[in-house]
């Protein structure tokens, strides 16, 4: 059944429509969403450029596409498809592990000042204004897929095919358009995610239930905002000792923020086998401070990327990379580039327990693509520079999703029954396939529209 405010016991829903909406998370499993078929190029195709592999980054490569997967990684030229020359880096699409997909509507927040942590900022008066009473407008306004559509598409234009911490009523009528990791994918539903711990009776159940799931392997990833405030902050702490408490350290448990927790504390959770999903500029902008990473990476946890929300976070995945690695350096642990880009694809498919289907370009694998312009000899120091204008091509399981026009007709045409949509992207003309969509879904330019009609100031895709 679809997830829903908890109200077992004692527990109280929340009263109002924002928070029921912040706090829902996917507690069950959800109702799988219809499938659709995939508009697969009408033949195989290769991608030549430099290619990034499991095992280290190729000057020049080939990436042969076949039937949806990747049928052949290699530094010969294939004889029997045609080759596109990308002089570009291909990669595997990107994957933002935290976010919230329904809020990346809006345009970005100044926080007048620093907080605690984030129910300080969460009962403050200037972000009720600015964030909290227009998403309530658009919830009374607009069905509850709308803004998760166009948050879609700002992750798609940047490099990303899947996000995590869309809502389930977003899906509960057609397939995504990018992969929502925490949701049904690769025809299983195997990811919780919460926002706040219980607190009394309030979400117990749910939250027992979950780690009943995790110890059965029925759940493999259990997305959990935690400790996100300022180190030294005691509704932190004394956050993360309840967390403690209640069992949730498990190596199911990715752990989002974290940023209030000592090393001692991040030694304590990766001996749990806890994962780290951080997303540092949020953090800075909210608490003038973030996440030791780098003591979190010295402990053993492997550690993710997410862009978080607009309000607060990065504009794109591709930005919060370059906020990491400043801060990564800025904490004595500074990265080389192929690992930083690891954070975004094989590390981050591994914390997303997808990592036998995503995060590597490997043959077998669905081709789930990226080609990147090239600005640097290292394809890896490419990827950490680029931004979204740089983005070239995204397929999906094969289906050219997003890409410069002429690639998209040489490649895909113009399919019968999807709708093919001209987009100008920071100045460049780019296709997007919308074809995604079931029967009745409108296509990204009604999606704009409604929103821009329901609360003017929509924050840009393309900006």
């Amino acid at each position: 059944m679809a997830a829903r405010p908890v109200t077992d016991g004692d527990d109280r829903p929340p009263d109002d429509a924002f928070e029921r909406a912040y706090q829902r998370g996917i507690t069950e499993e959800l109702p799988r969403p219809p499938e659709r078929t995939r508009a697969l190029p009408p033949a195989p195709f290769a991608l030549h450029g430099a290619v990034i592999t499991p095992e280290g980054a190729w000057s020049s490569g080939y990436v042969t596409v076949a039937g949806g997967v990747i049928d052949r990684v290699s530094r010969r030229r294939p004889s029997s498809v045609d080759v596109l020359e990308t002089d570009g880096v291909i990669l595997p699409g990107l994957l933002d592990l935290h976010g919230h997909p329904e809020f990346n509507v809006f345009a970005a927040w100044e926080p007048p000042k620093r907080y605690a942590n984030r129910y300080a900022w969460r009962r403050s008066k200037e972000y009720q204004e600015l964030v909290r009473d227009p998403q309530n407008r658009l919830l009374k306004e607009l069905p509850p897929h709308t803004q998760t559509r166009y948050a879609e598409v700002r992750a798609l234009v940047g490099g990303v095919t899947g996000i995590q911490g869309a809502s389930g009523a977003s899906t509960s009528r057609s397939e995504p358009l990018v992969r929502n990791v925490d949701q049904w994918v690769f025809g299983t539903h195997r990811a919780r995610s919460l926002i706040d711990l219980p607190s009394g009776s309030f979400g117990l159940p749910t939250f027992t239930r979950i780690l009943d799931q995790i110890r059965s392997g029925e759940v493999t990833a259990f997305y959990l905002h935690l400790s996100e405030g300022a180190r030294g902050d005691r509704v932190s702490a004394k956050e993360f000792q309840h967390f403690l408490d209640l069992g949730g350290a498990t190596p199911a448990t990715n752990l989002i923020h974290a940023s209030a927790l000592t090393a001692d504390d991040l030694h304590t959770a990766a001996e749990a086998g806890c994962r780290l999903v951080w997303s540092p500029q949020s953090n800075l902008r909210l608490y003038g401070e973030t996440t030791l990473a780098g003591a979190a990476l010295d402990a053993g946890m492997p550690v993710a990327l997410g862009a978080d929300w607009l309000p607060s976070g990065s504009t794109s995945l591709l930005a919060e990379l370059k906020v990491a690695r400043r801060q990564l350096a800025e904490q004595g642990h500074p990265m080389a580039a192929a690992d930083l880009v690891a954070m975004v694809t094989t590390v981050a498919a591994r914390v997303a327990g997808l990592e036998d289907r995503l995060g590597s370009v490997a043959v077998g694998r669905p081709a789930d693509l990226v080609v990147l312009e090239r600005h640097h000899s290292d394809p890896y120091e490419s990827v950490c520079l680029a931004d979204p204008s740089w983005v070239r091509l995204v397929t999906i399981g094969g289906d050219v999703t997003y890409g410069r026009a002429d690639w998209f007709d040489t490649l895909s045409g113009r399919a019968a029954g999807h709708t093919i949509e001209d987009l100008l992207a920071w100045g460049k003309p780019m296709r997007l396939d919308t074809g995604f969509q079931g029967p009745g879904e409108p296509p990204l330019s009604e999606v704009r529209a409604a929103l821009v009609g329901a609360y003017a100031p929509v924050g840009p895709i393309f900006a």
